[in-house]
């Protein structure tokens, strides 16, 4: 583990020197974070984008929601390890979103900009310090989500 300045955010792994995600406590979470060379408006539209999901989540085999694009109030289901699973999206902005399944808070997701940067931004996955587990999951949904938004571009 590094100290990162001299704030009270820890950081686990390498900063992406590696190709892969970082992972930082904030607070009561684990934010999974990786950069991504595509603009933050249309990566944050494919991290909203229901039916996208299972092309770069690991654990969603499938998806079904009236809503494509969530927002508050999203309800659906997604299949994990071939079991039909309850979700409802708790917050939505244009950048973020957070969601309980089967009823449990479950990860956040969100786009960070970077200041100046059109073309660049950092796609984030939020896990409770409880499932910590789930961080190589989050890695590996990044990394594939990277490759699917950058190949968008």
């Amino acid at each position: 583990m590094k100290r990162r300045d001299s704030g009270t955010r820890a950081v686990f792994g390498t900063r992406e020197s590696d190709g892969r995600a970082a992972v930082v406590r904030e607070g009561a979470t684990l934010a999974v974070g990786r950069d991504v060379a595509a603009p933050p408006a249309s990566t944050a539209k494919t991290l909203r984008d229901t039916r996208r999901w299972p092309e770069w989540s690991p654990s969603v085999d499938a998806v079904e929601s009236a809503d494509r694009f969530v927002e508050t109030g999203t309800t659906g289901r997604v299949r994990v390890a071939g079991v039909w699973t309850p979700f409802r999206v708790t917050a939505a902005t244009r950048l973020r979103w957070d969601w309980r399944v089967a009823g449990v808070p479950a990860t956040g997701h969100r786009v960070d900009r970077y200041p100046g940067r059109s073309d660049r931004c950092r796609a984030v996955v939020e896990v409770p310090l409880v499932a910590a587990a789930y961080v190589p999951v989050c890695r590996r949904a990044l990394d594939r989500f990277a490759a699917l938004v950058e190949g968008a571009d």
